[in-house]
């Protein structure tokens, strides 16, 4: 299994399956279409700006790696593009539709809750329940070969955020029986700069209570003392 796709690779590849699912009429994807695919600003994170000349360069990288092929109908002078990422002839990678839809949206937009995969995945699967999406996630990290890890919890999170392993995004330092993986995330920039900022909000908290309690301290040995 390639794990070594570009956030720009994911996308692409994130991109034809989503449409593959969710607008087969218009499926293979032409360039163009492919470019607008990987621009959109609703269910992607982060949202890009690719330029056509930028989408050809990532599907030709993909077509090297045996991972997206051409696709040129009868009578089409515009050529068009398919995945071979799973469920195809040209590879053994099998999901179901539920673990498709999972990969998909964790290609489209990076690491998520169960919750908020339950609600993402409408348009490609269905599931009765947050249950069973946790249970589609276990089957995955539970494979001989895990396509999905288990983030460590966020502090103040109530639910622990799942990723894709075909990105370089994500690292397993090490393994449990059974297939539940803790992973240490390599963050984005973005994800970093986050947790940067939460680390200075809870220290500036830290300071303003150790400061409220030396002011209490400072009162109590002597009352005669004015206000800082």
């Amino acid at each position: 299994m390639n794990r070594n796709l570009t956030l720009y690779e994911a996308r692409v590849i994130g991109s034809l399956i989503e449409k593959e699912i969710s607008t087969p009429d218009q499926y293979p994807l032409s360039l163009n279409a492919l470019t607008n695919a990987c621009n959109q600003k609703s269910n992607r994170d982060p949202v890009l700006e690719l330029d056509e000349a930028t989408v050809q360069q990532t599907v030709d990288g993909l077509i090297k790696k045996f991972l997206v092929n051409r696709s040129s109908g009868f009578g089409s002078r515009v050529t068009k593009y398919q995945h071979r990422f799973c469920n195809t002839e040209y590879g053994d990678l099998r999901l179901s539709e539920q673990e498709l839809g999972i990969i998909c949206e964790l290609l489209l937009r990076g690491p998520q809750t169960p919750g908020e995969l339950r609600t993402r995945t409408e348009r490609l699967c269905k599931f009765a329940d947050v249950g069973e999406v946790e249970a589609t996630l276990t089957r995955l990290m539970e494979r001989d070969e895990p396509l999905v890890v288990r983030l460590p919890r966020e502090p103040g999170k109530r639910e622990s955020r799942y990723a894709q392993l075909f990105s370089a995004e994500a690292e397993t330092p090490g393994e449990s029986k059974g297939g539940n993986t803790d992973v240490a995330l390599v963050s984005s920039d973005r994800e970093r700069l986050d947790a940067l900022e939460r680390l200075v909000d809870e220290l500036r908290q830290e300071v303003e209570e150790l400061r409220r309690k030396c002011e209490t301290l400072a009162a109590a040995v002597d009352p005669g003392a004015p206000d800082a």
